[in-house]
């Protein structure tokens, strides 16, 4: 091997390196935005304080039903969700959340999120996400409910 294919590979290889920590600790960061905001805000607690924590201001869920998308904005579902909450009875449900994926590339991010209640696969959760200055906030969601939950 010439000294600039080595000089190449040995650059290429501490680049890799370099980054390999920062893509765990984004990844870390995100899975618990997701977490607090996200499975305890809406799932567990029905809390909007916690919503509003790792939710963008701006932020949108877009849902498809027959054929049709509808936005709904974070105060609009924060309403849905504490409403719910109020309503509930009986104990609280189960909730388990897995990351099937987290995908970051420079300053946007998805992940995958696979939401089971009392033991039944849900929802599984497509959520955007960008690096603000105070840290990753989801943006945006698009889901799939699935069949008997």
């Amino acid at each position: 091997m010439s000294l600039y294919a080595s000089v190449l590979a040995a650059a290429g290889l501490a680049l890799l390196a370099a980054r390999a920590p920062a893509a765990e600790d984004d990844r870390k960061a995100i899975e618990a935005v997701v977490t607090r905001a996200y499975v305890e805000g809406v799932h567990v607690k029905g809390d909007a304080a916690l919503m509003r924590e790792g939710f963008h201001r701006d932020f949108r869920m877009l849902v498809l039903r027959d054929g049709v998308m509808t936005p709904v904005t974070l105060e609009e579902w924060t309403a849905r969700v504490e409403k719910s909450a109020r309503e509930r009875t009986g104990p609280a449900p189960a909730i388990r959340h897995e990351f099937s994926l987290v995908d970051v590339t420079g300053n946007a991010a998805v992940a995958r999120v696979e939401i089971h209640r009392d033991g039944k696969h849900l929802f599984t959760d497509y959520l955007s996400l960008y690096r603000f200055p105070e840290g990753w906030r989801i943006v945006a969601k698009i889901f799939q409910l699935h069949a008997g939950a």
